[in-house]
């Protein structure tokens, strides 16, 4: 009788975790549309765009959750927070789903386009033009096109910012019936996870921060010193690389003179466009060819090729330049620059004078030529207001696991070592060789597994980390150099 007593307790037990783990998907339904998986669920949630009237124009948050496989799932789910500012998370379901199977193995994943991206009343501020002149487009273009985009938005520009739309997020997650949660954040994703943790710790189980930009960041204040500093250290590696310093010998000083000369004298150069085939001629200016390689030193693989793009430079062949320019790019773009520029211009740009803009770039190659657009645009921009206390560093004892790549050009580990000080129950693992996001290696993925399944950084098996290395180096036409063929037993190598 007592056995049968326990099999019938364990049996409600089960049965409580499943009705708590699928009762989100009874207020969705099955996806529909080839860029979301099969299985999924999909809905909307809507909340007034204005939070303090609760009046007027009201938002469709868009919903995604990828069901747990486990026939018994865990009651807390995976909210994954993008990056940015501005990706659509639920626009990610596909892609994620692959990367985060080990999570999705026992808990759902659940996926909200934040308010001003994807589907979630977009701030999208797309261009058409996909011709050649397109690639170096005058910063005042652009900024007309900016201009254009803001006076056709539906929406109050200035109620776009992080606290406002954490709080949205827990209303979904109060919707969707989920007590408690994991919460992963990626780059901006770290900052909405820090502000939800303030605001709504107690619904946190565990939390993921994994390349870390912190409330009191003033993105893009840092930039370009943080992304010479992963230049530098990429300098640094070639020289230390016996094949990549014999190839490239002094590239920090060419570097410099190559910049130098475009500078004074952008050569007219033959072109063939990435994406469409077009040819034709293009002005290669510094610009061009610094903001390429300030987007590829997030991924180690594509700053892999900077060093013989430059040598191709040299000799004015910009073609695998304008190549890497083209390479990650979507026929369905993800990123809303409207909503992007609403947070940035609230909570990081009332906070860099001119003068720290000056000091922070002075000395770098970067400095003249990126994140300039972002800048300018806030000068126009509806400004929202967030509260002095935004700015403090959180003060939160759940446990965390913070994520940095040793080389992550915009996110580099001394934001992590910021954060940890004030989160008491928190360990930051700096993956070696690894650009933007450690979550994104085999070793990164077994962490992030290990660390939610345990709910605790203790007795956290790290023996991986010590095995990520940065990508070898293309020296050849072909890439890295290839190890040479060992001649076969008996025969004559061939």
């Amino acid at each position: 009788m007592r056995l049968l007593a326990f099999c019938l307790l364990a049996i409600a037990f089960a049965s409580c975790n499943q009705t708590q783990a699928t009762q989100a998907i009874d207020k969705l339904a099955p996806c529909k549309g080839d860029n979301v998986p099969v299985d999924a669920y999909c809905g909307t949630f809507t909340v007034f765009e204005n939070r303090d009237t609760r009046q007027g124009r009201q938002i469709n948050l868009n919903i995604v959750v990828l069901p747990a496989l486990s026939n018994d799932p865990k009651p807390d789910p995976f909210f994954f927070l993008a990056g940015g500012p501005g990706q659509g998370a639920a626009q990610m379901a596909k892609q994620l789903r692959e990367p985060f199977r080990q999570i999705l193995t026992d808990r759902d994943i659940v996926l909200v386009d934040q308010r001003g991206t994807g589907k979630s009343n977009p701030l999208n501020c797309l261009d058409p033009d996909d011709s050649l002149k397109s690639l170096d487009e005058p910063e005042s273009a652009a900024l007309e096109k900016l201009k254009k985009c803001m006076a056709g938005y539906d929406a109050d520009l200035r109620l776009y910012t992080t606290p406002i739309a954490m709080d949205d997020l827990d209303d979904v997650r109060g919707f969707l019936g989920y007590e408690r949660i994991n919460v992963y954040g990626g780059s901006y994703g770290t900052r909405a996870g820090l502000v939800y943790m303030r605001q709504h710790g107690d619904r946190v189980r565990t939390a993921v921060l994994d390349g870390v930009a912190p409330t009191n960041m003033r993105l893009p204040l840092f930039f370009a010193r943080d992304v010479q500093r992963a230049f530098d250290l990429l300098i640094a590696d070639c020289e230390k690389d016996a094949a990549c310093s014999a190839a490239y010998p002094n590239l920090g000083t060419r570097v410099r003179a190559l910049v130098e000369r475009l500078e004074n004298n952008p050569p007219l150069v033959p072109i063939v466009h990435p994406r469409t085939g077009e040819r034709g001629e293009i002005r290669f200016t510094p610009r061009i060819m610094m903001n390429v390689f300030a987007v590829a030193l997030y991924q180690p693989l594509a700053a892999s090729l900077i060093p013989a793009l430059i040598d191709r430079a040299e000799q004015n062949d910009f073609q695998g330049v304008f190549a890497l320019a083209g390479g990650g790019s979507s026929d369905e773009p993800n990123m809303s620059v409207g909503m992007q520029l609403s947070v940035i211009c609230a909570e990081d740009a009332p906070r860099i004078t001119p003068d720290e803009s000056k000091k922070e770039s002075a000395g770098t190659i970067f400095g003249p030529y990126v994140m300039r657009l972002q800048q300018q645009g806030c000068e126009m921009w509806p400004r929202g207001t967030v509260d002095s206390s935004f700015y403090e560093p959180v003060q939160s004892s759940i446990p965390t696991l913070i994520l940095s790549g040793e080389i992550d050009p915009v996110t580099p580990p001394l934001w992590g070592d910021a954060i940890a000080k004030t989160l008491t129950n928190s360990r930051h693992i700096v993956m070696p060789g690894t650009g933007h996001t450690a979550g994104g290696t085999g070793c990164g993925r077994r962490l992030i597994r290990a660390f939610v399944d345990a709910g605790s950084t203790q007795n956290l098996d790290t023996s991986c980390v010590d095995k990520v290395t940065r990508p070898p180096y293309f020296v050849t036409p072909a890439g890295p150099n290839p190890k040479p063929v060992s001649p076969k037993p008996g025969g004559g190598g061939g």
